[in-house]
């Protein structure tokens, strides 16, 4: 009669645990990182999780980890929970080491700001810091190459730009030679490449503005870049008026000759090839019309008829 009464205890005892205890809470927190220093007691842990709403009870918890791992414990590292999970499934998770870090792929485009990235890692890396990324990549803007990146969750906004720009290095390592050829500082380059990203589509449009342009900085003209305003205005569209191409900043390529002091986006690999093959042509002007077509001019005067015909203005 003991015997089986014990048994009886026992067994509502292991259920009670098991319907409440090893449940999770209702307010666990989803797509969260649970971090395990090297060395951290058990029970800092478990107090840690309880804090946190990880688990119901820090007591059981304990029992969980020492009933599955003895006096090991739980391995160090990161671990990265989707979903809620009960006691016992942290518990597990934690003494194999099973961390549950998957690669996730980000892709970005061509032409895009280190604001503009910073936010679609944001979106997708749990413990990337949009606003540490901008502080580390403050000099950076044009050379965070755009490409499709897979990273693991956990990893730090310092961990993003390395590789992205090793990616870069790499990039402008293939086209050594014809930079050599073009006998212009880097820097230029990119800058011009940034500008070109953002002023057409296509290798030989890039290339005959490229020409253009390259020419208006000999001629000691102003470049009259359109597209520096949304850079200058933060993302900003709409139709610029005369007092914003008066603004005083140092990308506003109307006010100001030569080129911007800085990239206004981080350009691919075609826009860089551009601005270092550029096309020669008659043509100081150029425009697109709402259909992206690109329209050429020699002098000022066929400018202002372009700007009639194709742009009503």
């Amino acid at each position: 009669m003991g015997a089986k009464l014990f048994f009886v205890i026992a067994l509502f005892l292991f259920a009670f645990v098991q319907a409440f205890y090893n449940r999770p809470p209702l307010d666990f927190p989803r797509e969260t990182f649970l971090t395990i220093e090297k060395g951290t007691a058990l029970a800092v842990i478990a107090d840690d999780f309880d804090k946190r709403r990880i688990v119901r009870s820090p007591f059981w918890f304990k029992v969980f980890v020492t009933l599955r791992a003895g006096s090991d414990g739980a391995i160090a590292g990161d671990y990265f929970f989707r979903e809620r999970a009960s006691a016992l499934r942290i518990a597990e998770r934690l003494v194999t080491g099973e961390y549950g870090l998957e690669e996730t792929r980000v892709v970005i485009p061509e032409g895009l700001t280190n604001k503009e990235i910073a936010t679609l890692f944001a979106r997708a890396l749990p413990k990337f810091s949009a606003r540490e990324f901008l502080s580390l990549a403050e000099k950076k803007e044009g050379y965070l190459f755009p490409d499709t990146y897979q990273f693991l969750p956990n990893i730090q906004a310092s961990g993003v730009i390395a590789v992205m720009e090793e990616n870069f290095n790499k990039k402008i390592t293939g086209l050594e030679p014809l930079v050599q050829i073009f006998k212009k500082p880097l820097r230029d380059i990119i800058i011009m490449a940034s500008l070109l990203e953002k002023e057409a589509r296509t290798l030989d449009t890039r290339r005959r503005i490229a020409g253009i342009l390259w020419k208006r900085l000999r001629l000691g003209m102003p470049l009259q870049v359109d597209a520096v305003f949304p850079y200058i205005f933060e993302g900003k569209a709409y139709d610029l008026t005369d007092g914003d191409l008066l603004v005083d900043s140092p990308y506003n390529t109307y006010k100001y000759k030569g080129l911007p002091v800085g990239a206004i986006s981080n350009p691919g690999l075609d826009a860089l090839r551009a601005a270092v093959t550029p096309i020669d042509t008659p043509y100081l002007y150029y425009l697109s019309d709402k259909n992206g077509d690109m329209h050429y001019a020699k002098t000022h005067e066929e400018h202002l008829v372009n700007r009639v015909r194709y742009l009503n203005m």
